[in-house]
């Protein structure tokens, strides 16, 4: 990725103003983007709008909009363009470290169970005079936040989600790594989501060794066999009772490479992706 330039393989303009402060402008109609979410963030949509898939429901943050997404949950990110405006967006990320410090001190009230994985923030001045300033910063060609005013731009993140939303603290302050769960209902909500077979473990509070033990066990095959066969049956629903064409398809469907995907739908059904699509006739 090309600091503060345009990044080919993104097809994105990135502006890194500090390690903890990223901006993306998009200049392609429209953007997928797939990935695990390593730290809690704090995302801010200027223009456009951006679509986020989890596991069990999707957001749309649309323009002067604000969400802050736990830390450690698989998510599509979908960047679509406002008009002639393209998509741009600035993130803070809240690391682990930042956030101990940060609550080593402060009382806090009892845990709740569960909180939601995204919590979509009510629009606000104090939000709009926060990520006004991190766009201010990031148009200074010669400038660039130091440490010191990074911190002091995350803290006063921090500052305005827990005045805004009470709620905050409890997904922020919680330190604890992933439990191990039901194996079966996490992948069947998230093999769609074109990540390592090591990141599946993590995720499912496992090492790898165990994660392939239990899949054998749980399932009767290998994870990369159930994945791919699993990922195939999605698009071939996808195509023929959807109607959704293949060059969509296999994306929603989790897989990388459209060429890779064709090939090895031929093999699995013994005929081509085209070969179930009907393009409506307009």
């Amino acid at each position: 990725m090309e600091i503060n330039g345009y990044d080919e393989m993104t097809g994105e303009n990135n502006y890194i103003v500090h390690p903890e402060i990223f901006l993306a402008c998009t200049e392609k109609k429209q953007r997928v983007i797939e990935q695990i979410i390593p730290e809690h963030i704090l995302m801010h949509v200027y223009t456009g709008k951006i679509t986020v898939t989890t596991a069990d429901k999707t957001y749309v943050i649309l323009q002067g909009e604000t969400a802050l997404f736990s830390r450690n949950q698989l998510a599509k990110f979908t960047k679509e363009p406002g008009g002639e405006m393209p998509c741009r967006a600035a993130t803070v990320f809240f690391t682990q470290a930042f956030l101990q410090t940060f609550y080593m001190d402060l009382p806090l009230e009892k845990q709740k169970a569960n909180y939601p994985g995204v919590l979509q923030m009510k629009q606000h001045a104090l939000l709009d005079h926060l990520f006004e300033s991190i766009l201010f910063y990031a148009n200074q060609n010669d400038a660039v936040i130091t440490g010191e005013l990074a911190l002091l731009k995350v803290k006063e993140a921090i500052t305005v989600v827990r005045t805004i939303n009470k709620n905050a603290d409890f997904l922020l302050s919680d330190f604890s790594e992933p439990h191990k769960t039901d194996l079966a209902d996490f992948m069947q909500k998230n093999f769609m989501f074109n990540i390592p077979i090591s990141r599946f473990a993590y995720l499912t509070g496992r090492s790898l060794a165990t994660f392939k033990r239990d899949f054998q066990k749980t399932f009767g095959t290998s994870p990369q066999k159930w994945l791919t066969e699993t990922r195939l049956q999605k698009a071939h629903f996808l195509i023929a009772e959807n109607n959704q064409k293949p060059s969509q398809a296999y994306i929603e469907a989790g897989f990388e490479n459209f060429s890779h995907f064709t090939y090895v739908f031929r093999k699995f059904f013994g005929y081509t992706p085209s070969t179930i699509f009907e393009p409506v006739n307009t």
